[in-house]
């Protein structure tokens, strides 16, 4: 997977400061960074769902074993 250097972010900042001018570029700087925040979160809740239902199913499958055992 490749990956961006400093050159790469240096020269995506100037283009997005000459497309959106300096004023307006720290608003969208917080706009984006609440979006990744928001989609980090969401990403977290969705992977500790998926742990919880895999304890849930390795939990069910220990007592069915138990139930056989008996």
């Amino acid at each position: 997977m490749p990956t961006i250097g400093w050159f790469e972010i240096l020269i995506i900042v100037a283009i997005a400061i000459v497309i959106l001018g300096p004023k307006d570029f720290p608003i969208m700087l917080k706009k984006v960074g609440s979006w990744i925040g928001a989609a980090k979160k969401q990403i977290n809740n969705i992977q500790n769902e998926v742990s919880n239902i895999d304890l849930d199913e390795n939990k069910i499958k220990k007592e069915e074993d138990k139930k056989d055992e008996s």
